[in-house]
């Protein structure tokens, strides 16, 4: 499956927001306008202008429904999520070079909000996946303690883990752990 640089910077950003969510013991990392000028600047998204406490409000919303996406139960539901969440952005693809990138799309009106602008891109970015029967990549962490969210890039679609040097590393470690323990009884 090939995905272009600019539809993976939009399914980064769209994980990274989605995991700024309040989740157990973890805090919303969203809390602010400072924390939402700090993923804008994370994820290098472009075209944003002066934002407010609508804004924190409706990036939050956002953030919301595309949670949604990754919790669909089956294409049809997940479809219908994002056909809402794109057309209320009212997209209008247009082709740019900016930043030292080559051309590519944006989804987003000129001047839109950066709840739009993040519906539009990240939207579209995960429609591609749709439409490609790529659904399934669209996944949660395995890890008991972690419920993160990423996308499974990898060619086989065999990823379990946000982070194979963190979840995945730590549940190793505690299996071989567990084992040893085993067989020294």
């Amino acid at each position: 499956m090939l995905i272009t640089h600019d539809t993976r910077c939009a399914l980064d950003g769209v994980v990274d927001l989605v995991n700024t969510a309040p989740d157990g013991d973890e805090p919303d990392t969203l809390a602010d306008l400072d924390a939402l000028r700090a993923f804008i600047v994370r994820n290098d998204i472009s075209d944003i202008g002066a934002l407010d406490e609508r804004d924190l409000t409706a990036v939050r919303s956002v953030r919301s429904r595309l949670a949604r996406v990754f919790a669909a139960p089956d294409t049809r539901s997940a479809v219908e999520l994002l056909n809402a969440l794109i057309a209320e952005a009212g997209t209008t693809p247009r082709l740019t070079d900016h930043d030292g990138y080559d051309w590519h799309v944006h989804y987003f009106a000129p001047g839109a909000s950066v709840a739009d602008h993040l519906s539009a891109d990240g939207g579209m970015a995960l429609a591609f996946l749709l439409v490609a029967g790529e659904r399934e990549r669209l996944r949660r962490c395995e890890a008991p303690d972690c419920r993160r969210a990423f996308v499974d890039l990898s060619r086989n679609r065999s990823r379990r883990y946000c982070d194979s040097r963190t979840c995945g590393n730590r549940l190793h470690v505690a299996a071989y752990r567990a084992r040893r323990r085993e067989a020294a009884n």
